[in-house]
């Protein structure tokens, strides 16, 4: 029998083949070359199987990796070369670890004789990556890379998801093998999904069943374990309201009754405030970030807390816990509902709605029905909110953009929401929202950027117009850093530091790039605005000419208590 004999750049096309991959985000480069000139045939003719999408940018491949998987639920995949290529999707790769994203970044490096000698674009990329990474692992042979590519597709989409990076080291890429598939579902000393404890579940619903005034924190782990049922399920049940981390914003529909708003900082005022008065607290799939909790010293001291959650490193981490059930919620979820009574916890319910009617008053009829002055960002996204198919992909940047629109965008559909969570990453908005528009074609894609995150990656333009990237872009343009410029104002006595920015002729760019546009500055212009974006083929940048010093609020000062949070500055 004739052996089916390839090179190692083949190999991986074909063990990419193996793990589903459909689109690769990627950037060519010296030290990746070999697999490039494998991935031509695979992406033309009748061998094509994949759609490589070309970046402007390495940092944006990874984000581009990260929006597809979030809003698809599969891995991402970026392609880079070795030296600069590789060090510009570090910030991807950390990104997507804090916010446990799976993407597999695969990048060249030179051949194993040149390693250590300060070769020509040689950098350690396993030792840079592995803090920031689930796992980080040097292809040296071709030999290897079946095993490889199988082993890090498994350990980036089980278990708590996260980043795995490929150094493929040049040799290997042009060495010849006999092909042999591999799969890997089995990592000694890797438990992706812990055993549901029993015990554990007994005493948890022994808990709720007790509560007076149990609240539910829904976190991006429901969303990643795709219980979303499971955690309808379980609310309706027991009646139990429920708060959403900014992640888990699309587990829980907006308009469910027993949704009561966002957790954080810059959350609803009332969930924030009913975290200080809830007797029994249960945290599913949440990781209780400083974002979240305020001052660590006094949050929720008067709960019981009960925590699922699939990474056991979580429990305790930040908040003492009294009950763990450590799991894939998936599975946790469906064994605590069998337990709970039945109840609707109508009086704590309706305690909430004093506080929701006090934000609505001060703050939210303010910021998205002012009757004077000029835009605001809350009107803004509250236009685009009432326009937009019920399916939309809410796409941010950070900084203000992202706290206005996670705040008043509305969910309707599971994987709704992709935005920098953990490490706020200026410039993930652009290229996340390409991403997400391979991952669902079929859904329309907004993406809310100020005009400082609009230009960290601006050359992803590029990628829009060369793949007609249907993404419609809103650029909530004050000339400021607008979220730094905020806290100067709040708490360096108003001393404003290098946050007032000079903006180019946006009109200009997108003519140079072929993008449709348009400028809004007058309120009465705006729904039409937002209504000709919406209704136009393929990608659309909409200008809005935003009040300079718009705050966003309700706000919980850093290092403040949760219940100090302000309606008004």
């Amino acid at each position: 029998m004739l052996k089916d004999r390839i090179t190692g750049s083949k190999a991986l096309m074909r063990a990419l083949q193996a793990e589903g991959v459909k689109t690769i985000f990627g950037y060519p480069g010296g030290s990746i070359m070999p697999v490039y000139d494998a991935l031509y045939d695979y992406t033309r003719g009748e061998k094509k199987c994949f759609d490589h999408i070309l970046v402007r940018h390495e940092q944006g491949a990874t984000h581009a990796a990260e929006g597809y998987a979030r809003v698809s639920g599969k891995v991402g995949v970026a392609l880079v070369t070795s030296g600069p290529g590789v060090t510009n999707t570090l910030t991807g790769i950390a990104d997507a670890m804090l916010d446990s994203t799976p993407i597999v970044v695969i990048a060249g490096q030179v051949p194993i004789s040149a390693l250590g000698t300060d070769a020509f674009q040689e950098v350690d990329l396993v030792g840079v990556a592995q803090p920031i990474s689930k796992w980080s692992y040097q292809i040296r042979h071709a030999e290897d890379v079946a095993w490889a590519v199988s082993r890090a597709f498994y350990i980036a989409r089980t278990g708590r998801p996260g980043p795995v990076v490929l150094d493929f080291a040049k040799n290997a890429q042009v060495e010849e093998i006999d092909w042999e598939p591999i799969h890997v579902d089995f990592v000694r000393s890797y438990v992706p999904y812990p055993k549901l404890n029993q015990e554990a579940v007994r005493q948890a619903a022994e808990l709720i069943n007790n509560a007076k005034k149990p609240l539910a924190l829904v976190g991006q782990g429901v969303e990643l374990g795709n219980a979303q049922a499971e955690l309808i399920k379980f609310l309706e049940k027991t009646g139990i309201p429920a708060g959403r981390t900014m992640l888990g914003l699309s587990a829980l529909p907006s308009n469910h009754p027993l949704n009561v708003g966002m957790l954080g900082m810059h959350g609803n005022y009332a969930v924030n405030l009913k975290e200080q008065e809830c007797d029994v607290l249960i945290a599913i799939g949440m990781r209780f970030s400083d974002r979240v909790t305020g001052n660590l010293k006094t949050y929720a001291k008067q709960a019981k807390i009960i925590h699922l959650d699939i990474d056991r490193s979580e429990i305790d981490k930040n908040v003492k816990t009294d009950v763990a059930v450590v799991a894939d919620c998936k599975e946790s979820l469906p064994a605590l509902t069998a337990l709970v009574h039945k109840n609707d916890h109508r009086a704590w319910r309706d305690s909430f709605k004093p506080l929701d009617e006090q934000e609505r008053v001060k703050v939210i009829e303010p910021a998205i029905h002012p009757k004077e002055g000029p835009l605001l960002m809350g009107e803004v996204v509250n236009a685009v909110a009432q326009q937009a198919p019920d399916d939309a992909v809410l796409v941010t940047d950070v900084g203000q953009n992202q706290l206005f629109a996670t705040r008043y965008f509305k969910y309707h559909h599971k994987r709704s929401i992709c935005t920098s969570g953990g490490l706020g990453t200026m410039g993930y908005g652009m290229p996340a929202a390409i991403g997400a528009t391979f991952a669902a074609p079929e859904r329309c894609v907004c993406c809310f950027m100020g005009d400082g995150g609009f230009q960290m990656c601006i050359e992803e333009l590029g990628t829009i117009m060369e793949q007609k990237s249907p993404v419609k872009m809103i650029v909530m343009n004050n000339h400021y850093l607008g979220n730094v410029r905020q806290w100067q104002d709040m708490f360096w006595l108003r001393r404003k530091s290098f946050t007032k920015m000079m903006n180019p002729d946006y009109a200009l760019i997108a003519q140079g790039y072929g993008i449709a546009y348009e400028k809004v500055s007058e309120r009465e212009h705006l729904s039409d605005a937002v209504a000709r974006m919406l209704s136009t083929d393929g990608p659309f940048i909409l200008e809005c000419l935003i009040k300079e010093e718009d705050n966003v609020l309700p706000m919980t000062p850093p290092g403040m208590n949760v219940n100090e949070m302000m309606l008004e500055i």
